[in-house]
């Protein structure tokens, strides 16, 4: 049985968005154009094909299907004085 890294990692990723709450910080990866690009925030949305990540330059919507890696992450530091 040969298993693909790439798809093992991929299913985990969309498992981790599937189970996210609205508000829950989460750092996605997905394909765009010749490489890849990622979304660090706040999941704000999600539909059957998108998944929206509240970014520190705003909003980013993600296609699921463009999706490589995806995991839960802890809040920001707390801000220095």
């Amino acid at each position: 049985m040969t298993t693909d890294p790439a798809a093992v990692a991929r299913a985990r990723a969309l498992g981790v968005l599937r189970d996210a709450a609205p508000g829950d910080r989460v750092v996605v990866r997905a394909h765009h154009g010749d490489g890849a690009r990622d979304a660090l925030g706040d999941l704000v949305g999600r539909t059957d094909t998108t998944v929206t990540i509240d970014t520190r330059r705003g909003p980013v919507e993600v296609a699921l299907a463009d999706v490589v890696a995806a995991k839960p992450v802890p809040p920001p530091p707390s801000r220095r004085r």
